[in-house]
């Protein structure tokens, strides 16, 4: 147990709970974090570890929603110029629909680099309309334990690894003043918020095995929406590596991997890169197989104060894409509890 008191206590270790622990300690706030799981643990009780990470805009007209996203951008964009030990590269990215035939100008045409709409020559067997523009790739296996690092060496942020069962409790075991409740899943119980709902997800961490055309396939962001919801993510940790997917099956709690699923998602990326994974094998070029569970939300994130506590959970897959968004909405947040200023 903490000896000392802290001003906020942050629940959860995931994306949004310690990006909201660095935004709180820029701030002056003293910080602890209390989590089941650390950066490091490899198990599919959390989501974060296995995110395909990417940093790819949402196109919305909804102004809280696109303030969120530009505020990612700008922080991640930031992280990818201070080199490979973020864990954040800035590549290529372009995306497809096979679903609509055009796609109004979105707000992002203004704001990534390179932006452009596709062609209808270069689109994607099957979509129907297209864009391309700079992104950026996150690797979880690199990005969550040096912001960990960032967080005890710059700020002195104390991380206890507890199980706990309720809000209270956690307060308790933090001595602090506030609670952040950043438990991904886990906000079913904790919040007793019956829309909290886990979304399984199925990818691989396929390498090129030699193939000039998949490790140029591997060098971009390449991302189908709409029917048939498929994505190729470059991993900056292992060359010549990606992640394909993708899958979202809301409520299913198999932990087992889908065998006829990967044979899908190898279809659909090889009809995504025209063919560049033809000579992906299942067996000799899978690193990993990932079976994980995102952790939404029937009605969607929930950022909200309730008391001295204030919640950040239910994103799905978009944890890292409003991470930074949702740590500044908590920060202020904190801040309207008029007891708890920071300690400069």
């Amino acid at each position: 147990m903490a000896s000392n008191p802290c001003d906020v206590g942050v629940l959860g270790a995931g994306v949004v709970g310690l990006t909201s622990a660095l935004c709180l300690s820029r701030k002056g706030y003293r910080v602890r974090v209390v989590a089941k799981h650390l950066p490091g643990d490899k198990t599919l009780d959390w989501a974060s570890p296995w995110a395909g990470a990417v940093i790819l805009p949402a196109s919305t007209e909804d102004e809280r929603d696109v303030r969120m996203q530009k505020v990612a951008f700008n922080e991640f964009g930031a992280l990818a110029k201070q080199g490979s030990e973020t864990g954040v590269q800035a590549v290529q990215a372009t995306e497809y629909w096979d679903d609509r035939q055009t796609v109004d100008r979105p707000w992002y045409a203004d704001h990534l680099p390179g932006f452009r709409s596709l062609d209808k020559h270069e689109l994607a067997p099957g979509t129907l309309c297209g864009n391309t523009f700079r992104a950026l790739a996150v690797d979880p296996d690199v990005y969550l334990p040096w912001l960990m690092a960032q967080l005890q060496t710059r700020y002195g942020v104390e991380f206890v690894q507890r199980e706990v069962t309720g809000l209270e409790q956690a307060r308790g075991l933090l001595k602090c003043r506030i609670v952040v409740n950043a438990s991904g899943n886990g906000a079913r119980a904790l919040a007793c918020d019956r829309e909290a709902i886990p979304i399984r997800g199925q990818t691989m961490l396929v390498h090129a095995g030699g193939c000039s055309t998949a490790n140029r396939a591997f060098s971009e962001i390449r991302v189908r929406r709409g029917r048939e919801y498929t994505y190729v993510i470059p991993r900056i940790a292992a060359p010549d590596t990606a992640i394909i997917g993708g899958i979202e099956q809301p409520g299913d709690l198999t932990t087992t991997v889908d065998q006829e699923l990967r044979k899908d998602i190898l279809r659909r990326t090889n009809e995504m890169t025209g063919g560049a994974l033809r000579n992906v094998d299942l067996v000799r070029d899978v690193v990993r197989d990932v079976v994980g569970f995102r952790p939404g939300r029937a009605s969607g994130f929930r950022i909200e104060r309730e008391g001295k506590v204030v919640h950040a959970y239910g994103f799905g897959g978009t944890g890292y894409r409003y991470s930074y968004g949702a740590a500044e909405e908590v920060m202020r947040l904190v801040e309207v509890v008029t007891d708890c200023k920071p300690r400069l």
